[in-house]
């Protein structure tokens, strides 16, 4: 049966947005405690501050709001502040919670210290931040019971808790709903030396034979994410143990990752597609947004919250005001004669 494109765009091996073929991997692999979380070290050095501080006055941890690309550890976080602060954890997401009343819901269950965890928080609708505000504020609630001339508000007292809140897009976030944070983190894409501690991790956990050559090779390649590193980790796993020596070795992972289209910085065939588009079709740019979108077939909000963050770190895209432009190390890269002196950026 064909596939369609949207469901090509589902396999994407390079995408560090959450997959269901993640789900059992991800919680297997997920480390309990700040200690065996590695990388991210000014978020782990601050929140450790943080959580200790708010033991010792025994008191609920701060709201927290942790922000920064897909497949950085953001949900692994709240899982360890909650196993800190010895508390249940209730997740959800931004776009599960449709009503004021499902908020309300949520809130009400809560026990004495839960943690509440919202991924996806800047997809939540205004009328449901109205909820949420009070709550965050006075650990309460404003209902409205009845309607028309008769309605009337009644306020509920919750339980003291703490959100803990999960966004790839701060600056969607509305300024009041960003304000009530008190805890605010940013987590950075990683390098490789930390991204290949993550891979051998993985493979002690997994069973994987692994030698380090081979980790750092798959960890070189995995975008700064740590939810793709171990992606590729799985997948170079069958090519070792089909075609290779069924320990992962350097030649095992530089061949399995050739035969996926993933070169040696990273990049797949769409993140190619997009900067010789952009090259071929645009002399390089400056181009908007909604045009690259377009041009390749993709949407706008996926290629600046997926594609540019890693383009733009190792220096191959560039925004501008007039729109986004491709750096001359793109053309190296990609094997394209670099463009005339006046295009030169």
């Amino acid at each position: 049966m064909a596939i369609s494109s949207y469901e090509e765009d589902s396999f994407r091996l390079a995408s560090p947005d959450f997959s269901a073929a993640d789900s059992d991997l991800e919680v297997s692999l997920r480390p309990k405690t700040l200690d065996e979380y590695i990388g991210q070290g000014k978020v782990k050095d601050n929140l450790s501050i943080y959580m200790e501080a708010a033991l010792k006055r025994n008191e609920p941890l701060d709201h927290v709001l942790l922000y920064g690309p897909p497949g950085l550890g953001k949900t692994t976080l709240a899982g360890i502040i909650a196993n800190t602060m010895g508390s249940q954890i209730r997740i959800t997401s931004g776009p599960a919670i449709e009503k004021p009343g499902d908020l309300a819901a949520l809130l009400t269950n809560l026990n004495e210290g839960d943690i509440l965890f919202i991924d996806e928080i800047h997809r939540l609708s205004r009328s449901v931040e109205e909820v949420l505000y009070p709550a965050m504020e006075d650990n309460a609630i404003d209902i409205i019971i009845g309607k028309g001339p008769s309605a009337r508000s009644i306020r509920l007292d919750l339980q003291q808790f703490t959100l803990v809140a999960a966004t790839t897009r701060a600056g969607s976030l509305s300024a009041p709903l960003r304000d009530r944070f008190g805890v605010v983190l940013r987590l950075e894409l990683y390098q490789p030396e930390e991204l290949a501690q993550i891979v051998m991790r993985s493979a002690r956990i997994l069973g994987i034979d692994i030698e380090e050559e081979g980790a750092i090779e798959i960890a070189s390649r995995s975008r700064g994410t740590p939810r793709i590193a171990n992606r590729y980790l799985r997948r170079v796993r069958d090519f070792a143990q089909v075609i290779g020596s069924g320990s992962i070795t350097l030649n095992d992972a530089r061949t399995a990752l050739t035969k996926m289209e993933i070169d040696e910085l990273g990049l797949d065939n769409i993140d190619r597609l997009l900067l010789s588009t952009m090259i071929h079709n645009y002399n390089g740019g400056p181009v908007g947004l909604e045009t690259i979108a377009a041009a390749i077939g993709e949407e706008a909000v996926t290629i600046e919250d997926v594609y540019e963050p890693y383009l733009m770190q190792i220096g191959f895209l560039a925004r501008t005001p007039r729109g986004r432009t491709v750096t001359n190390a793109a053309y190296i890269h990609l094997g394209i004669p670099l463009p005339t002196p006046q295009k030169l950026i």
